[in-house]
């Protein structure tokens, strides 16, 4: 298949060899001649269309790309989030000695040396004597 900028080129050969042979006056021959330029400059267009598709798509799977791996990136967070990193919820769970109530505390502000007492019973939760 002809590219269409070089059918265009044939047609205005053909047409420029009418003009030599034929009365240059006629107005037939200048409508084909001025459609055959009209056709070029649509040829032109049209290539210049295509480049910047090409470079448009490019971009595209680019940035499509990259949002892949932001995707990939903010999901594996929101699963650990959900899972609290390591399949727990951030919550350290233990039963009172005292009066076997679930008492929680938080992984990130937890501290052993502190005296952590049960909400239910109000007694330490942990025997803090060596």
């Amino acid at each position: 298949m002809q590219a269409l900028s070089d059918r265009v080129a044939y047609l205005r050969g053909l047409a420029e060899g009418l003009v030599s042979s034929a009365n240059l006056d006629s107005k037939e021959l200048q409508l084909i001649v001025m459609i055959i330029d009209i056709m070029g400059d649509i040829a032109s267009e049209i290539a210049d269309l295509r480049e910047k598709h090409a470079e448009l798509d490019e971009y595209v799977e680019s940035i499509d790309d990259d949002l892949a791996e932001l995707e990939e990136v903010i999901l594996d967070e929101d699963d650990d989030d959900e899972e609290g990193g390591d399949g727990s919820d951030g919550l350290i769970e233990y039963e009172c000695p005292h009066c076997s109530h679930t008492v929680y505390f938080d992984t990130d502000t937890f501290d052993l040396e502190e005296e952590n007492k049960c909400p239910n019973c109000g007694k330490p939760v942990f025997d803090n004597r060596e």
